[in-house]
């Protein structure tokens, strides 16, 4: 029999030192991982409002006065109406009233109209945000020197009417509400198809499925597709919906004759499939955590086992459900590789009025932007990714609120 002793004094202190020493590493390192992760995020959140804000430099290529002795800014409807239709070719006129009916266009459309095409504002050349707040007097003389004509002025991309205009082949002109109503088309097709089917799936495997070699097999299928590169799942919303669907993706079942498949019902139902297995993941993991005593209680009071599941297991794991599901459709909202196969356009101008409509969106729409040479082009691509963001931060609070609330009542 081995006899214990304790260790020595001097040998016990030296020990616990080390480990201290130890613990006192790992909190640096893990602190330091810490600041790495927050000053990524800052530079690039730094990086983006940098390009959304700033000086720009334009002229007008027509005076503003030879069109109408009251400012620009202050026409109503009508009047702006009536400089289109004097002032534009019956040609340009009728291919505009052809695209949307000119009497149902809000004043702001027909403004942004004038603008672009009879006053054609030039954007010259832009400034960062940076250089506009501590560099102001070197880019007045700069562009007095350059551009003895232009105007200066300190202009922010991201404004109420960036959200409320739609695509336009000018950035002065151009705005995000195509692609914001297309982004949210696609996540809510993507919900109705994903969040019942995975939710379904979960509860089929955690709570009725056998554990034989099938069920693993599937098991390990769907974890291993949670991690497939979202393009293949853009190959696949290709072959089946845009192609093999057609005939329902299209509307032509519906009566609908004007689309192909390439439509929002396609894209969102390849997002549904592209995020069903997180779905399904998060949902498994959210029923795993409810604790069996609810269950034995349940089963112990008579109820079966679809009673136990519908009253009492679902129930407690909804919050965390509707967290995980939400979440993953946070991702659904900033694919893009899936949506340029499916066939989403780069440039549309005319809102999806439904599920068989052609359509963008806006990674698509930032994409776009952010591959053309033009510098006010990459400004407003910087004001579409803060909007981007903010869609996904107002999902990620939907998802804590839903949480807190369910969490609360049961």
């Amino acid at each position: 029999m081995t006899k214990f002793t304790y260790p020595q004094e001097q040998d016990l202190q030296r020990f616990v030192n080390a480990r201290y020493r130890t613990a006192w590493i790992w909190q640096i390192v893990f602190l330091s991982a810490l600041l790495l992760a927050i000053l990524s995020l800052s530079a690039l959140s730094l990086d983006v409002v940098d390009g959304a804000f700033g000086y720009v430099a334009y002229e007008f290529k027509k005076d503003p006065l030879t069109i109408s002795q009251t400012p620009i800014d202050d026409l109503q409807k009508e009047e702006l109406l009536t400089i289109l239709q004097t002032s534009l070719s019956k040609g340009a006129y009728g291919k505009l009233d052809k695209e949307k009916p000119m009497e149902t266009r809000t004043a702001e459309d027909l403004y942004s109209l004038v603008l672009e095409r009879i006053i054609q504002v030039k954007t010259l050349e832009t400034f960062p945000l940076y250089d506009s707040l501590f560099r102001k007097a070197e880019i007045e003389a700069y562009v007095q020197e350059t551009y003895p004509d232009a105007r200066l002025e300190f202009r922010s991309w991201l404004t109420p009417r960036f959200l409320t205009s739609p695509m336009s082949s000018r950035a002065e002109f151009a705005g995000v509400r195509t692609a914001l109503f297309g982004s949210m088309w696609l996540v809510t097709i993507a919900i109705a198809f994903a969040l019942p089917v995975g939710v379904g799936a979960a509860i089929y495997l955690q709570e009725y499925a056998r554990k034989n070699f099938i069920n693993t097999i599937i098991q390990m299928n769907i974890n291993n597709l949670a991690g497939v590169p979202s393009i293949v799942y853009g190959m696949l919303g290709l072959a089946i919906f845009v192609r093999a669907m057609e005939a329902f993706t299209s509307g032509a079942m519906f009566g609908i004759t004007d689309t192909n498949g390439r439509t929002i019902m396609s894209a969102g139902l390849t997002m549904g499939i592209l995020v069903l297995p997180l779905v399904i993941i998060n949902a498994q993991e959210a029923i795993k955590a409810v604790p069996d005593s609810i269950r034995q209680a349940a089963y112990g009071v008579g109820a079966t086992k679809w009673q136990t599941v519908w009253s009492h297991v679902l129930p407690n794991a909804l919050p965390g459900i509707l967290t995980g599901s939400i979440l993953a459709m946070s991702r659904a909202v900033g694919e893009t590789a899936p949506l340029i196969i499916v066939g989403a356009s780069t440039f549309i101008s005319i809102d999806p009025n439904g599920p068989f409509s052609k359509f963008t969106a806006l990674p698509i729409q930032i994409y776009q932007w952010t591959a053309r040479p033009q510098g006010e082009f990459h400004a407003i691509a910087a004001a579409a990714i803060i909007v981007l963001l903010s869609l996904l931060l107002t999902l990620n609070a939907t998802a804590i609120l839903l949480r807190n609330r369910f969490q609360q009542r049961f």
